[in-house]
Formats: structure tokens, C-alpha cells, sequence
């Protein structure tokens, strides 16, 4: 059974690498040649943590190749993976020109059944899409060929994704015939040995279990963080409050973490497109359209904090440690940076930013306000004649810096913990004019 995965972003990349993990012989393929040829030289276009060494391993053992032929990629597959990306238009909904234009090509050139799986996050409908618009290029070519659209949707952590796919908590198959079922149970066969749960179902309810997924993560946090801003007007702490709402085994205690609001690739776009879903179908998401004004609130909120705390930004210098959305990962995608930094730009605050990995992504999407940043080589060196310390990633080596080193480098005395990784440190409360969220 030969596979091949269209797309080789966070998603195709992953996908492709843990598919030949398992056992199988994939091709990946990308229109973007210059990312095929580092992959083909081990260069990957994206961080994150254990990929390299699945990718090099199942390199090296045969197992996974990379190429831009499309033709070949089509005609030699049993089975397609779509993996490009789906991003949010202006009006909240999903892209889906990357999606048909593969479907386009699928029809232009299968010669022989085909299982075509939406492997990319899309709207509820998009594989009845799918399957009309490669059957409209079979018609227009005059062939009659068999073939099957699949929705099998992805629940990667970015950061964890690695790990994810090759320990997932369930597999989602969407599927109308017996025989593309089968032959998706046989794509999965080691997690089947393993025990892990298949949920098979019409490809419209997969397609909706990955929105409703990530719809409902994002309303958990949006909502622990209006607690957070509750708290710090009563005087309670968010953390315990959390805490306290965690034992409840109806609730649990993930994703009830207080912040300066959710990014990335999925929680933004998933949220408005379902949004976008409903409103073309006469309804109205009011628990998600909710979550995403809270979200929104909570960025704007943030530099509120700031400007509150210390008086004015106007000639500061402001650290920030920590610019992509999550630790581990270098998306900067609707990062709360994003937001936060050219907000205190506006206000006139000049910016010393260090994160880990998100440094290079940051040039190009903070141009607007470059002449107000330098990067820096490390936490102290952005610390370095700051007035205020700003943690809005939880990067592990933030977790232990030297207080008093970081202090000692600064002219001023704020430190402005957005992820409370110091609330329950003593020590922070005697050095700096300490400010986290939620924990008054």
C-alpha cells in the first residue's frame, strides 16, 4: 500500500513522518521546491522538538522521501493525504483553495481507486466538496475511476505534535464505504494493535469533531481567564480557583490555565470558521463567538496591566521574554505578541524581546514596528536597561532565572508574569513590583 501526504507544513510533516514510522513507504510532496530541497539535506522548515529525528530515521531506513512531483505523487499513491493549509479568510472562514486545488489535480491525474483523506482542519462538508470537484475533472477527462473521500482530522499539540501522533487518544475516520474504512484501519494498524479507540462515523461528523475539539479548549480558557480578570477585581486567586474547579471530574483540570489569551494555528481559526459554519446555516454560536470576544479582550487587557502598573510606557524600555504563542514551538501564529507589542509601540515603549525560537518568525510579522525592537541573545541581555520584565511564553528555561541577576540588569523594578510561572515564588515579591494574572 503505497501513501503519499500533500503538504508538508506542521501537519503533512508530522503526519508524513509518523506514517512511515509506522511502517508504511510515504511520499511527501510540496509545490514549494526550496522546502524540498532542504528536507532532502535534513533541513526541516519548522521547529519542533523530536521531528528531525523522526524524519532522519525514517530517511535513512527508506521508509520516507520527499518530491515535487505531483504526477508521480498521484498516480503511484494508493491512498492521498491533503495536508495543506486552510487559513482564515477576512470574514472568519476557512481557505479552501489550497484543499480543491489538490482535488483538482487528484482528478486531473488518478489513474486507478483512490482513497483521498482531508487530513487539513476544514469546514463541515468540505469532503462532499472534495469528492464533486475530482469528480467533475473525471468527467471532463471521460474516465470512469472509483475513488473515496475521507475526513480524518488531525489533534496535534504544536510543540508535543511528534508525540501526539504516534500516542494519539482517539482516531477519527469519516468515511461512507466499508472498503475505504478498511483500507484506513490498515493506515492505522499499530495504533489498532495498541488499543487506541477509532471513531468511525459520515465524513460531516469528523469534519465537526475537530471543530467542536478545539472550539470547546478555547471556551475553557477563555473562560478561566474572565475568571482571572474577576479575581484581580475581588481580590481572589485564579490559580486556586482553578485548582479547586480541576477536581471536579466533570470539568478537569486541563486547559484551565489563566493568560494573556490563546493563539496559534488552531484555537483563532477553528473558532471563527465554526462560527463562519453556523451563521451560512442559520445559526448562531454564542458560547464560541463569546470565547473569541474574551480572547480579544484578554491581549487588550494585558497592556492595560502594563500602562496601568508603571504609569505610562512612554520612553520605556520593555522586555519581553517569550514571542511565539506556546513553548516549543516557533508558530508565532496570532501569538498574543502579535497583539501586545505593537499596542505598547503605539503607546511609545521601546521593546528588548528574547524567545527561544520564535526570533526569526517575529522579524517579518512585527515589521511594521521593527524600529522599536531588538532582539536579544538571551532573558538578561533583554532584561538588559529594561524598566519592565514581560513573560508572556512559559519556555521552561524562563522558569528559572536569576531573579536577582535579571534585576540587577534592569534600570527599573516591574516584572509582569502573563503565565503566573512565579505566583507561589517569595523571593519575586521582594525584588520587583510583581504583577501576574489573576492573583491578587
Amino acid at each position: 500500500m503505497n501513501i503519499s501526504v500533500i503538504g508538508t507544513g506542521y501537519v503533512g510533516l508530522v503526519a508524513g513522518a509518523g506514517l512511515a514510522d509506522f511502517g508504511h513507504n510515504i511520499l511527501c510532496m510540496d509545490t514549494d521546491k526550496k522546502k524540498i530541497e532542504n528536507l532532502k539535506k535534513g533541513v526541516l522548515p519548522i521547529y519542533e522538538p523530536g521531528l528531525d529525528t523522526l524524519v532522519e530515521r525514517d530517511v535513512k531506513n527508506s521508509r520516507l522521501s520527499f518530491t515535487t512531483d505531483i504526477e508521480k505523487t498521484i498516480t503511484a499513491s494508493d491512498i492521498i493525504f491533503i495536508a495543506v493549509g486552510t487559513p482564515p479568510k477576512d470574514d472568519g472562514s476557512a481557505d479552501l483553495s489550497s484543499v480543491l486545488a489538490v482535488a483538482k489535480e487528484v482528478g486531473r491525474r488518478m489513474n486507478g481507486y483512490k482513497v483521498v483523506v482531508n487530513k487539513s482542519t476544514v469546514p463541515v462538508g468540505t469532503a462532499h466538496l472534495v469528492q464533486g470537484v475530482i469528480q467533475s475533472e473525471l468527467d471532463a477527462r471521460n474516465v470512469e475511476i472509483s475513488f473515496d473521500v475521507v475526513s480524518n482530522p488531525e489533534f496535534l499539540r504544536e510543540g508535543k505534535s511528534v508525540y501526539d501522533f504516534l500516542n494519539p487518544n482517539r482516531i477519527v475516520i469519516g468515511s461512507t464505504t466499508e472498503k475505504a474504512k478498511e483500507l484506513m484501519q490498515k493506515v492505522y494498524r499499530v495504533l489498532h494493535v495498541n488499543q487506541t479507540p477509532f471513531v468511525f462515523t459520515n465524513p460531516e461528523t469528523a469534519e465537526l469533531i475537530k471543530y467542536a475539539s478545539n472550539a470547546f479548549l478555547a471556551v475553557k480558557i477563555s473562560f478561566i481567564n474572565e475568571m482571572a480578570l474577576l479575581a484581580d477585581k475581588v481580590g481572589a486567586n485564579v490559580q486556586n480557583v482553578a485548582k479547586a474547579m480541576g477536581m471536579d471530574g466533570r470539568i478537569s483540570s486541563k486547559f484551565l490555565h489563566a493568560g494573556p489569551g490563546y493563539g496559534g494555528s488552531c484555537f483563532p481559526k477553528d473558532t471563527k470558521a465554526l462560527v463562519d459554519i453556523a451563521k451560512k446555516q442559520g445559526e448562531e454560536m454564542l458560547v464560541v463567538s463569546a470565547a473569541i470576544a474574551a480572547n480579544d479582550k484578554q491581549k487588550k487587557r494585558m497592556v492595560t496591566k502594563i500602562v496601568d502598573k508603571m504609569g505610562n510606557v512612554e520612553g520605556k524600555t520593555i522586555s519581553i521574554l517569550g514571542l511565539s504563542f506556546k513553548p516549543e514551538t516557533d508558530d508565532m501564529r496570532d501569538s498574543p505578541a502579535l497583539d501586545i507589542i505593537p499596542s505598547l509601540v503605539e503607546r511609545g515603549a521601546k521593546i528588548r524581546a528574547f524567545c527561544p525560537q520564535g526570533m526569526r518568525e517575529s522579524e517579518w510579522r512585527l515589521a511594521s514596528v521593527k524600529d522599536a525592537i531588538t532582539y536579544c541573545s538571551d532573558s538578561y541581555d533583554a532584561a538588559t536597561g529594561s524598566d519592565a520584565v514581560v513573560v508572556l511564553t512559559e519556555w521552561n528555561q524562563f522558569r528559572g532565572l536569576d531573579l536577582q541577576q535579571l534585576r540587577t540588569a534592569m534600570n527599573g523594578e516591574y516584572f509582569f508574569d502573563f503565565r503566573n510561572i512565579y505566583s507561589r515564588d517569595n523571593e519575586i515579591q521582594q525584588i520587583f513590583s510583581y504583577e501576574g494574572v489573576g492573583i491578587s
